[in-house]
């Protein structure tokens, strides 16, 4: 007798050896027991997953002789017909080959006849998806209403591709993909069963290859039992099959992480000696990283991977000693390496330069650490920044002969801690409209700054304060007012982003209302791009803050004691009161 393969000798003959699909089985199982069988029945999900066994077991199930509560006997005539193939009132029908509208017109005719021995005819039609347009409606009106003794059941991949008007006529029944631990369960009792002697880490590669579909995985098995030797072990599948084992996956990424360029580079040369193929490593690699990510994010990562305990333990392990922002870098550079290597003549020189870019780029600092640094500096340094000055921006000329500021009174200490600027201006004596001195430049709306005659001074105001940011606002290369908004706009795109986040700007938002002493929004722009930051949000929130803060019943008093009124409220760091150019503060 010629050898059977393992993919044909393990498939399941009733509903109790079929794996994988619990929640199916129990349904087909109350469908037989309590008569309830729909006339056509539709299988679908990825290869392997067993849609043509359950067709066949329900067949057996249908017509057994001997029928045992839902399961088919296997003992029977008809049982053991239908098991080898040669049932006559069983018609198996390949949807890729018989696909035209005269093999559905002889369907018709065949199912017009009475069954010859079994209680129906089934009508088995594989890959159904293959049919053309024609032959679905030549279809349709039997499929709705067919003879009481036939029953149709279909099997497909891809079930978007079944018109909706056969799909209406159909009970549905979709086949999910086997779980990791079930397809290693299986793979364990067959290897007992062989005889065969084979570790847990071999099958954990085999079931891992497998992704879900059982006649994939038993056919990679069926191939690493015939390589033979007394035990084998993951060495011997990783030859056999050019599969990477996750242990050298693991080594992989923990030289990455750590920033060890040559181990990493001597473990690709190890890969790339044994012949495996590049693209379907990094594909691996890239899951693997995947993997760490969710045992770092995920408090039962098991649920989500496909892996042993084991596996996904170690795994956690490695995770836990990075950060998040770490493993997503090294994932984000792999995807990139991993598109670039698609069309690359040189795979393998991408693959290399992509790990060589991951090293580096964990030796950079982030910009948050360095814009804290710049700052200490400036700090420590006097205000200085120790960075070089941009020369002028030639659009924004230097502000010629300045008004000196008015004389400031110091705040209380009460009033300091939380940081606003009260403004308070004297009542002018009622008899007498407009004998109040007028105000020095910049305290309120009666002096008008201009962004263009008055940028330089606007960036010394941000220097005192950051540092960094000052160097930025000097290289501005226009500035305007519109309406109610700040236009900045630069010719460099780098410049931007820093000041578009969200934190920066509401920054640079408070520098500006509070320099031009008027309500307004910042817009920052580069050439050839669209608008970026927007500062309306921010201006909002700060209007908000202000008059809360007019409202608060300390200033309300201090304005009944100095017989004034609260002209402007000021916030942010270091209440702005140098430079500010205020009459008086309280």
């Amino acid at each position: 007798m010629s050898y059977l393969v393992l993919a044909r000798k393990w498939r399941p003959l009733d509903f109790d050896q079929v794996v994988g699909q619990g929640p199916v089985v129990r349904i087909l199982r109350n469908v037989i027991s309590r008569n309830r069988v729909p006339h056509a029945m539709l299988f679908s999900g990825v290869r392997g997953v067993g849609k043509t066994t359950l067709a066949r077991i329900m067949a057996k199930a249908l017509n057994c002789e001997k029928q045992e509560g839902a399961l088919p006997c296997n003992k029977c005539s008809s049982c053991l017909e239908i098991t080898a193939g040669t049932a006559v009132d069983l018609h198996e029908i390949d949807g890729a080959s018989n696909r035209g509208i005269q093999e559905i017109r002889d369907l018709k005719e065949n199912i017009r006849f009475l069954p010859s021995r079994n209680r129906y005819k089934i009508m088995i039609i594989d890959e159904v998806h293959m049919l053309t347009n024609e032959a679905f409606n030549a279809l349709l009106k039997t499929l709705e209403e067919p003879p009481d003794h036939v029953i149709f059941m279909f099997a497909t991949t891809e079930i978007h591709k079944i018109p909706v008007t056969i799909l209406s006529r159909c009970q549905r029944y979709e086949l999910k993909k086997v779980p990791f631990a079930e397809l290693f369960g299986l793979f364990q009792k067959i290897a007992e069963a062989e005889k065969v002697t084979i570790s847990d880490d071999a099958l954990e590669m085999i079931a891992r290859e497998a992704a879900g579909s059982i006649r994939d995985g038993l056919s990679l098995l069926d191939q690493v039992f015939s390589f033979g030797g007394d035990e084998m072990t993951g060495a011997d599948v990783s030859e056999v099959l050019g599969l990477v084992d996750s242990q050298l996956l693991e080594r992989l990424a923990a030289a990455l992480l750590a920033g060890d360029l040559g181990a990493a580079l001597k473990i690709l040369n190890q890969v790339c000696t044994a012949g495996a193929d590049l693209k379907r490593f990094t594909a691996d690699l890239l899951h693997f990283v995947r993997g760490l990510i969710v045992c770092r994010l995920n408090a039962a990562p098991a649920e989500l991977l496909d892996g042993s305990d084991r596996e996904i333990a170690e795994m956690t392990e490695l995770a836990a000693g990075y950060s998040d922002e770490s493993l997503s870098q090294l994932f984000d550079y792999l995807l990139k390496g991993a598109a670039e290597m698609q069309y690359a003549p040189y795979p393998r020189l991408v693959l290399e330069m992509t790990f060589a870019r991951i090293v580096q780029s964990g030796q950079a600092a982030p910009i948050a650490s360095l814009i804290a640094r710049i700052d200490e500096l400036l700090a420590a340094g006097g205000g200085e920044s120790p960075l070089p000055s941009p020369s002028p921006v030639s659009s924004l000329p230097e502000k010629k002969n300045p008004e000196p500021a008015a004389p400031t009174i110091t705040e209380p200490d009460r009033l300091s801690e939380p940081s606003p600027a009260f403004v308070v201006r004297e009542q002018p004596p009622p008899d007498v409209p407009g004998s109040a001195s007028k105000p020095a430049a910049g305290t309120g709306p009666e002096a008008s700054k201009d962004p263009r005659r008055d940028w330089d001074d606007f960036a010394v105001y941000i220097g005192e304060r950051k540092g960094w940011m000052a160097q930025i606002v000097k290289m501005c290369d226009s500035a305007r007012f519109k309406g109610d908004e700040l236009q900045m706009k630069y010719e460099d795109s780098t410049h931007c982003p820093i000041l578009q986040q969200a934190d920066n700007l509401k920054v640079l938002t408070e520098f500006a209302q509070d320099f031009f002493q008027r309500e307004l929004r910042v817009k920052i722009s580069a050439r050839g791009t669209g608008e970026g930051g927007n500062g309306g949000d921010q201006a909002t929130v700060l209007q908000e803050e202000r008059t809360a803060l007019r409202r608060d019943p300390l200033a309300l008093l201090v304005s009944e004691v100095f017989s004034g009124h609260v002209a402007d409220v000021r916030t942010g760091p270091r209440s702005r009161v140098s430079g500010a150019g205020t009459a008086k503060e309280e």
